[in-house]
């Protein structure tokens, strides 16, 4: 188990980066990124994987949403994926290893591995080899996660160097779309010591878990996801120890208390 850098329990984290289309910055864009950067805030990003098997930094799996255009993620090239510009801005859709260069260790990097088997299951590996390959030399602060157990158990062979988690919640009517027997293993976040996990990132309604409060007592890093506001924010600090954030500036605590 790697623990997880100090660096992701101090600046808050931008969700998909600090995006705000109403200044031309689309999701997990490198703009984007460049203002969370600016701004000192960490990052949290998403990683799909393109048909040439290349770690590509979205979050949706299909490319409607933020790029208008009505196909899988999946069927498209590396070369073709960073020719499509999002909407919302002028900037294209990056590779992991653009997105490594731009950052350049300058800040903590939150990435989220998305199921790639589609219930949750065992059926992963092409994006966690991508990852791992555009992960290799690179120095700055890294912590990977995803909701599926099965991928973060990869990530922990191929990556055993950086920082691993599971992205948690409560598994309630919003994710209908999994079978009730997964919901409820998911839920119990049963899978975190054979994962080699050292964090959560938990979904900030469901903070009060006895589960997360189980895992803290442990030593477990507790991040949360997403907060929207300042309210919101002091309600999860109640709890977790950073927090994922977007649609606000959120606040930088450690620097705040040391002024």
């Amino acid at each position: 188990m790697t623990k997880l850098p100090a660096a992701f329990l101090q600046a808050p984290i931008a969700h998909r980066a600090l995006h705000d289309v109403t200044a031309g910055r689309a999701e997990n864009s490198p703009a984007a990124i460049q203002a969370a950067m600016d701004a000192g805030y960490g990052i949290e990003i998403d990683l799909q994987l393109s048909k040439d098997g290349e770690a590509m930094v979205f979050h949706d799996y299909d490319l409607e949403r933020l790029a208008g255009v009505k196909v899988a993620i999946q069927t498209r090239t590396a070369a073709e994926l960073t020719q499509i510009q999002l909407l919302g801005g002028s900037d294209r859709i990056p590779t992991l290893s653009q997105v490594l260069d731009q950052v350049a260790g300058r800040v903590p990097l939150l990435i989220e591995v998305k199921d790639q088997d589609g219930q949750m299951g065992a059926n992963v590996g092409r994006l966690e080899r991508a990852t791992a390959k555009a992960l290799e030399g690179y120095q700055g602060d890294i912590a990977l996660m995803s909701f599926n157990p099965n991928s973060v158990r990869v990530l922990s062979g191929l990556c055993p160097d950086r920082a691993r988690g599971l992205t948690t919640a409560a598994y309630d009517e919003d994710w209908a779309i999994l079978p009730k027997g997964t919901r409820e293993k998911l839920a119990r976040i049963g899978d975190y010591d054979a994962a080699k996990c050292s964090f959560i990132s938990h979904d900030a309604r469901d903070l009060n878990n006895p589960r997360v409060a189980e895992l803290k007592r442990r030593g477990a890093g507790i991040l949360c996801w997403t907060i929207k506001s300042a309210n919101e924010e002091a309600e999860a600090r109640k709890v977790a120890e950073n927090v994922t954030f977007e649609g606000y500036m959120a606040a930088h605590p450690v620097a705040d208390t040391a002024a």
